[in-house]
């Protein structure tokens, strides 16, 4: 079998607060990506108290001991730099890339606000209404907003980590005080609880004296522990959930409880994935948007969970005139298929050389690279897979795709949701 790794160089070291770096040395590189993961995300959030890893990605832009509201980004920016956030299910990211004389900068802005964040009733009450404003527009007022939320309550029970999605909920957010928001940041938000990367042209050795001057001066403090892995087994019984709302097309989703993210099976499920659905070669896209003509789109992915289970889902938006129950027969059709045969050699090639294309290229650029390093160094343990991550997609082979096709994605195992348009006079 042909190795595929790669090689950017790494050096970890960590502090004695517990703040773990990781610093990939790129001497051609234009800039300098700092990365900080929090290992915190919504699935860490307590029932009741949903929202809060999603609206401490605003408030850690609302200002600290010394620095104003809104300055941590004109700093940045006024220097040809940019910042942003995320949140997952998994985690809470913060990203910068800067000129490389400017890391220091960075690295001390976020210092900062991890040491004295101003979390204040007048910040607490502006970022709510932030985040608030965010779920109106991109959650509540739009077609298909709440298709994540009834996914997620399909395929989690109630008050399990992953049953609800990160934006969380108005009324937890309505309930929510700012010593509700102080724990939640004395919990979470310590160096022990984070890893930072960075990736660019500066020297190992210089960008450890920097993070030791900054970020190695925050205080540890107590720390209480991640939350328990909640393992799930395959549905039963083929749960299903109906709505009909005021949309342009119904939409069916198939849903499977699937490995977590590092277990050997879930790059299996991600390549069945691939060559079921993913690109105008694969099978459901060439068979239901071109030659049966039953669906505008077909989409699938796994949402790559890390902790005891993940979540795959195959969709297809359907064109007018055809059932949920046509589409959803097809395409149980083709996993049979696939789990009894397996992929052709070609359809695996080409699932391995579409998945190197956009690797590759993410990986091309530092703040992306930076990402993919602490994702690895976060949720699997290892930064060092960076490298090995392309020579492990490679070594899935026929059977083992043919194999998560029947133990993973077989049709009496799933879950469905049919998100139906509704019927105008």
């Amino acid at each position: 079998m042909p190795h595929f790794d790669l090689d950017y160089r790494l050096t970890e070291q960590v502090l004695a607060n517990g703040l773990r770096v990781i610093i990939n040395h790129d001497p051609q590189a234009p800039a300098e990506a700092v990365n900080l993961w929090y290992r915190v995300g919504s699935a860490d959030e307590r029932p009741g108290a949903t929202g809060f890893a999603h609206l401490f990605e605003h408030l850690m832009f609302s200002g600290s001991r010394q620095v104003a509201a809104s300055e941590h980004l004109s700093c940045l920016e006024g220097i040809g730099g940019s910042a942003n956030a995320t949140t997952s299910f998994d985690r809470t990211n913060f990203f910068e890339t800067v000129p490389p004389g400017a890391l220091e900068l960075s690295l001390w802005l976020e210092a900062d606000r991890l040491e004295s964040l101003a979390l204040t009733d007048e910040t607490f009450t502006t970022q709510r209404e932030v985040v608030k404003e965010e779920k109106r527009q991109h959650y509540d007022n739009v077609p298909y907003g709440d298709q994540m939320e009834l996914l997620l309550a399909l395929n989690f029970p109630e008050n399990h980590p992953y049953a609800h999605p990160p934006i969380g909920s108005m009324a937890d957010l309505d309930a929510a005080t700012v010593e509700d928001a102080r724990d939640f940041f004395h919990r979470w938000y310590r160096p022990d609880n984070a890893i930072l990367v960075t990736s660019g042209p500066i020297a190992p050795d210089e960008v450890l004296s920097m993070a030791e001057r900054q970020l190695g001066q925050v205080k540890a403090k107590a720390w209480e522990g991640l939350r328990a892995t909640t393992a799930l087994g395959p549905h039963r019984g083929e749960p299903s959930t109906t709505v009909v709302r005021d949309v342009p097309s119904t939409v069916v989703n198939l849903c499977w409880r699937t490995p977590p993210l590092g277990e050997p099976a879930h790059l299996g499920v991600e390549q069945a994935l691939l060559i079921l659905a993913t690109g105008q070669s694969s099978r459901l896209v060439d068979l239901l948007e071109r030659r049966q003509e039953s669906a505008e789109a077909v989409g699938a992915g796994d949402f790559g969970f890390a902790s005891g289970v993940s979540m795959a889902t195959i969709t297809a938006r359907l064109r007018s005139g055809h059932s949920a129950d046509e589409v959803t027969e097809t395409v149980l059709a083709e996993l049979t298929r696939l789990g009894e045969q397996g992929p052709t050699d070609a359809e695996l090639a080409r699932a391995n050389a579409g998945f190197d294309r956009e690797w590759l290229g993410r990986l091309a650029a530092v703040d992306a690279r930076a990402d993919e390093i602490n994702s690895f160094a976060a949720l699997l343990g290892d930064p060092g897979l960076v490298n090995t991550w392309l020579t492990r997609v490679h070594e899935v082979t026929a059977e083992d795709v043919a194999r998560a096709a029947v133990e993973w994605l077989a049709p009496r195992q799933r879950a469905t949701l049919v998100y139906q348009a509704q019927e105008t006079a």
